[in-house]
């Protein structure tokens, strides 16, 4: 097991040697001057020399390689272009509340779709399974927007049990009054399609031929379900969960713009709006990072899940 995490972690340095260097050339060979943006309407000669040195970008591109490199393996991506602030400031700041808001609603969704999932799947075909899918395929027929909307209308102005949007200091009052709203149209756009995924993974399972052996074997439904479907079905809904928690760190952009979130899509939002290159590059950089490593804990969790699975 440790040199299998050996292993992998060493595949990890060319991956993100690969990573640093496709970002560079994206952002800096093809991404354009972003001098120009900041130097405005007042634009002189001298003034974007100015801000040409200030931002290294009067530097060879060869240099401005290395400092880019620098910048990753120290976590150091300098200061914002447009707000003069370390860009890990601004990150810390934000990615708070966008793990608050996407880390509680991912654990609520896993914790409906997945047993609701299992239960149409063993009752597939029958009444329970139609009345399921058909209220996924509606809910997944209808826009965010309208969720969002017609949830801040109804449920917050009209009957009051929700603020209509706002954040505080306080990560557990937000937790409590603040997230809920938002965290409810999130799960009435993403439980459709999560319980219909994860009930193919199911039914797929219940058609094996180990599950006719262990029913035939006298084993009750429950163990069949639990012990052996369920284990087996799990493996896919790791892989999809794992490969979707790198993107909660850069949060819900639709939700945090209605709610007045201050979380990690407005940042991005600005970063791009205003061609603040260090941000989008650590951002690109992080979520690059978390879906190499989370790959690797996927494949932890499959020798947890099942031990017969072989590391190689």
């Amino acid at each position: 097991m440790f040199a299998y995490i050996v292993r992998r972690v060493l595949q990890m340095i060319p991956t993100l040697f690969g990573v640093m260097l496709l970002v560079f050339v994206l952002f800096n060979v093809f991404g354009g001057d972003p001098s120009l943006v900041l130097a405005g309407k007042h634009l002189t000669a001298e003034s974007l020399a100015n801000i040409r040195a200030q931002l290294g970008l009067d530097k060879s591109q060869s240099a401005q390689f290395l400092i880019f490199v620098k910048q990753v393996l120290t976590l150091d991506f300098g200061t914002s272009w447009s707000t003069q602030q370390p860009v890990s400031d601004i990150i810390g700041s934000r990615i708070g509340p966008s793990l608050l808001l996407t880390g509680s609603m991912l654990v609520v969704d896993l914790l409906i779709a997945i047993p609701l999932a299992a239960t149409v799947a063993y009752f597939r075909r029958g009444l329970t399974d139609r009345i399921v899918t058909i209220c996924c395929t509606i809910a997944m027929s209808v826009s965010a927007l309208v969720y969002i909307i017609a949830g801040q209308y109804w449920l917050a102005y009209k009957f009051g049990w929700f603020p209509v949007s706002g954040w505080s200091a306080s990560a557990w009052h937000n937790l409590w009054y603040y997230v809920p709203l938002p965290m409810l149209m999130g799960l009435m756009v993403s439980l459709g399609p999560d319980i219909r995924f994860y009930r193919s993974f199911f039914i797929e399972e219940l058609g094996n031929d180990y599950v006719r052996t262990a029913r035939a074997k006298g084993l009750s439904e429950r163990v069949v379900m639990l012990k052996h479907v369920l284990r087996n079905a799990l493996i896919p809904v790791v892989t999809t969960v794992m490969m979707s928690l790198p993107y909660l760190l850069i949060g819900a952009l639709v939700l945090e713009t209605f709610f007045s979130i201050p979380g990690m899509g407005n940042a991005v939002v600005l970063a791009v709006n205003n061609s603040d290159f260090p941000i989008i590059k650590a951002i690109t950089v992080y979520i690059a990072l978390a879906t190499m490593v989370f790959n690797l804990l996927a494949d932890l969790i499959y020798k947890l899940i099942d031990p017969r699975v072989q590391l190689t």
